[in-house]
C-alpha cells in the first residue's frame, strides 16, 4: 500500500477552513503579476501553489494583473504571462486587472479620510523617509498629519483632478508612527504619476500603492486564500488593517518561502539587465530562468510542474540545487523524447566494402523507453557516413570502445565495422575512417555471432541534412550570482557554443518547435521557435547526464 502524501502547510489551512466550513466552503485563489516583465521560474512555483490549491479543492483561480504602476507596464507582458500560464496547463477562472477596481479603490481612500484614518502629506519622499524614524527610533509627524477630513477630501479630489505635479502629495494612512512594525508607520496609499496606462489611458493621474491595491482587490473579489511569498510578512499587518477599517471582504494572506535557485537570478531588474546589457539575446533567450526561455529551450510544461512539485511548499527560505530542475526534465523527455541521430563534429566514415550507390532503409524506433517504441521511421544507410570525431581515434588506449585501426563497433540500427585505415589531410588532421562492414551483422538480423562493446551513431553522407545547433549551458558560473556584488561578472562565458554545421536525419526536417528529441548519445534537443525550412536550428534543452556536477567535484 503506498504512503500516503503529507499536506504542506497552507493544504493544512485550506482544509481546516473546508471542514469548519470558512467562505461557504469556498477555495478561491488568485495569481497576481505585475505586467512589468516576463515570468520565470520563481513565478511557476506560485503559479503551480495557487492553481493546484484550486484544483484539488475544486475551487478557482482568478488571474489578475497588478497594473498599477503604468511606467512599467505594457500589453506585450500581458500576453507572455496568460501564454505562460495556459502553457503550463493551467485556466484562470476570471481575468481581472486592478484597473478594474480604480473607482472602487478611490472611494475606499475617501472612505478612511472621512473616518479619519488617512491625510494628503505635501512632504517629499526624502523628509516622509526620515520622519519615519528608525526600527529602534519612533518617527514624528510631518507638519501636514492633522489636516482636517475636509481638507485632506478636497486636496485628494484635487490631486485626482491633476492639479499637481508628480511627487507634490501623497495620500497616507493615518495608523501609528511609534509602530515597531516600519510598514505601519502611516504608510503611503496614493500617489501621483502623470503616465499613460496600457488599459485606462490617461483617465487617471494617481495610482494606489501595491499595499493598498492588494488587499482590497483581494475583497472585492471575495479571495479565500491569498498567497504571497515571505517577503510579504510585514506587510500583513497593513492588508489586515485596510480590510479591518473599511469592513470589506475578510480575504486572509498567507506566505510561502519564494523559490531560490543555485546558478540563476530570479529579480526582474536583474534580467532586464541581462536582456538590455546584451548578455542574452532576449526574454526568451534559453539561458534565462524565464518561462519563455525555459519553453523555446526545450522544457516541457509536465516537468516543471513536477520540479514544483518535488521542491513542495516550505515557510523557510532555501536553496534549490538547478541539477533537480535539469533531471525533471531528463525524466520526462526519456519517457516523451523521439530517438535521432545527428552528428555534431563530423568525419567521413567510408564503408569499402558496401556497394557502391547501393542505399538501404533501416527502421529505428522512436522511443524505445515506451511500449510498442511509439512508432518508427526509416533511417537511409549508405556506402558513406559522417560519425562524431570523437569515436575515432588513431592511436586508441586500452579501454576504448569505438573506432581505430584493428577495432570494430556497431553502427547504431545497422552492420558492425572493422577499421582498416584512415586519411588525413595537409595538416596532419584525420578526414576519412576506412572501414569494412560484416553483411550478416545487421541489427535485430545479425547471425554473424560477432561481440563488439562499442555502438556509435551516424547520418548517410548523401541523405544528410544541414542545422545549426545551439549548446546551451548554464548562464552563471557562481552559485549564487545574486548574492554577488556584480552579479554579471560571473556571467558563464561558455554558456553558448554555436555549431553552424552539423548533420541530422532527414527526418527531422519534419521536426517542430515544442517536441522533445533525444540526439542519441549526444543530450535533449528541440526545434528552435526561431528555426525556419531553410535554416533549421536546434536547441539543446539537457545533457544526457548531469557533467555539471562532476566538473564541481572535480575542480573542488
Amino acid at each position: 500500500m503506498s504512503e500516503e502524501k503529507s499536506l504542506n502547510f497552507i493544504e493544512e489551512i485550506v482544509e481546516e477552513d473546508l471542514r469548519t466550513g470558512k467562505h461557504g466552503g469556498r477555495v478561491l485563489t488568485r495569481f497576481p503579476p505585475e505586467p512589468n516583465g516576463y515570468l520565470h521560474i520563481g513565478h511557476a512555483k506560485s503559479i503551480c501553489l495557487n492553481f493546484g490549491l484550486a484544483q484539488q479543492y475544486n475551487g478557482k483561480t482568478n488571474l489578475r494583473f497588478d497594473d498599477t504602476n503604468p511606467v512599467t507596464e505594457d500589453t506585450e507582458y500581458v500576453e507572455s504571462i496568460k501564454k505562460d500560464i495556459q502553457w503550463l496547463g493551467f485556466q484562470w477562472a476570471e481575468e481581472l486587472y486592478t484597473s478594474d477596481y480604480f473607482e472602487t479603490l478611490y472611494s475606499y481612500a475617501v472612505e478612511l479620510i472621512k473616518k479619519g484614518l488617512a491625510y494628503v502629506d505635501d512632504s517629499t519622499a526624502e523628509e516622509i523617509a526620515a520622519a519615519k524614524g528608525t526600527p529602534t527610533e519612533p518617527g514624528v509627524p510631518t507638519p501636514y498629519r492633522g489636516r482636517s477630513v475636509e481638507e485632506n477630501l478636497a486636496l485628494f479630489a484635487e490631486m485626482r483632478a491633476g492639479k499637481y505635479k508628480d511627487g507634490e502629495k501623497v495620500l497616507r494612512a493615518k495608523i501609528d508612527l511609534a509602530s515597531p512594525n516600519m510598514h505601519m508607520r502611516d504608510p503611503l496609499l496614493y500617489r501621483i504619476k502623470h503616465a499613460h496606462h496600457h488599459r485606462t489611458g490617461d483617465q487617471w493621474c494617481i495610482y494606489p500603492m501595491y499595499d493598498f491595491a492588494h488587499g482590497q482587490s483581494d475583497s472585492i473579489e471575495k479571495i479565500t486564500h491569498s498567497i504571497c511569498t515571505l517577503e510579504f510578512i510585514p506587510h500583513r499587518p497593513l492588508y489586515d488593517w485596510c480590510i479591518e477599517k473599511l469592513e470589506i471582504f475578510p480575504s486572509k494572506q498567507y506566505e510561502f518561502a519564494r523559490l531560490n535557485m543555485t546558478y540563476t537570478v530570479m529579480s526582474k531588474r536583474k534580467l532586464l539587465q541581462l536582456v538590455n546589457d546584451k548578455f542574452v539575446e532576449s526574454w526568451d533567450d534559453p539561458r534565462m530562468p524565464t518561462i519563455s526561455g525555459l519553453r523555446r529551450r526545450g522544457y516541457t510544461p509536465a516537468s516543471i510542474r513536477n520540479f514544483c512539485e518535488k521542491i513542495g511548499v516550505q515557510k523557510r527560505e532555501n536553496m534549490i540545487d538547478v541539477s533537480l530542475l535539469e533531471f525533471c526534465i531528463r525524466e520526462d523527455l526519456n519517457k516523451t523524447a523521439w530517438r535521432r541521430m545527428a552528428v555534431l563534429d563530423p568525419i567521413k566514415l567510408v564503408i569499402t566494402n558496401y556497394p557502391d550507390g547501393q542505399v538501404e532503409e533501416l527502421i529505428g524506433e522512436n522511443n524505445p523507453e515506451v511500449e510498442g517504441g511509439e512508432g518508427a521511421r526509416s533511417i537511409p544507410f549508405s556506402k558513406e557516413l559522417w560519425i562524431e570525431r570523437d569515436d575515432f581515434m588513431e592511436d586508441a588506449p586500452k579501454k576504448f570502445f569505438r573506432l581505430a585501426p584493428g577495432l570494430s563497433v556497431r553502427l547504431k540500427h545497422a552492420y558492425i565495422v572493422t577499421c582498416h585505415d584512415f586519411v588525413k589531410d595537409e595538416n596532419g588532421k584525420v578526414t576519412e575512417v576506412h572501414c569494412t562492414y560484416v553483411p550478416n551483422s545487421k541489427s535485430g538480423e545479425d547471425t554473424s555471432g560477432l561481440k563488439v562493446k562499442g555502438t556509435i551513431h551516424w547520418i548517410s553522407v548523401p541523405h544528410a541534412k544541414e542545422a545549426e545547433v545551439r549548446l546551451y549551458d548554464r548562464l552563471f558560473n557562481d552559485e549564487n550570482p545574486a548574492a554577488a556584488e556584480d552579479f554579471k561578472a560571473s556571467i558563464n562565458p561558455e554558456s553558448l557554443h554555436i555549431i553552424e554545421r552539423a548533420y541530422i536525419e532527414p527526418d527531422l526536417t519534419h521536426a517542430t518547435p515544442g517536441k522533445g528529441y533525444q540526439f542519441i548519445r549526444l543530450g535533449y534537443f528541440t526545434l528552435d521557435t526561431h528555426s525556419t525550412p531553410s535554416q533549421l536550428v536546434f536547441n539543446r534543452t539537457v545533457t544526457l547526464k548531469d557533467s555539471w556536477g562532476k566538473e564541481v567535484k572535480k575542480n573542488a
